[in-house]
């Protein structure tokens, strides 16, 4: 009889980029207690939406992610979406942004900001 494995889901990550333009954000904003909230939403052209903001606060059920002195924030309904992902920053000919590199999306866009599973 073979015995269960366990598996630990990989949780989100942040690029130096993205940590680096967080960090940018923050200080501009002078308030050190600012988080990403990352969120997906329904919406987008390919099912689903990827949305960024800052957080002064988190609700009791939102995990939140530190990565030294900058930290992203996860509502439990997009945390199933967005293991194992990692949140990027880019700036290019379509402007500077936030994305997403999700392994769990079957499908997203030509933009990049939507997805489907």
């Amino acid at each position: 009889m073979s015995e269960a494995e366990s598996f630990v889901p990989t949780p989100l990550m942040l690029s130096d980029s993205a940590r680096a333009r967080l960090c940018a954000l923050i200080a501009e904003e002078g308030n050190s207690e600012l988080k990403l909230r990352v969120y997906v939403t329904g919406g987008g052209c390919s099912g689903f939406q990827y949305g960024f903001d800052f957080a002064g606060e988190t609700a009791d059920d939102d995990t939140v992610i530190p990565f030294g002195d900058v930290a992203l924030v996860v509502d439990p309904l997009s945390y199933q979406y967005l293991v194992g992902s990692i949140v990027d920053y880019e700036e290019g000919l379509a402007g500077a942004r936030f994305l997403v590199q999700n392994p769990n999306a079957s499908t997203t866009c030509g933009c990049g900001a939507s997805f489907m599973v």
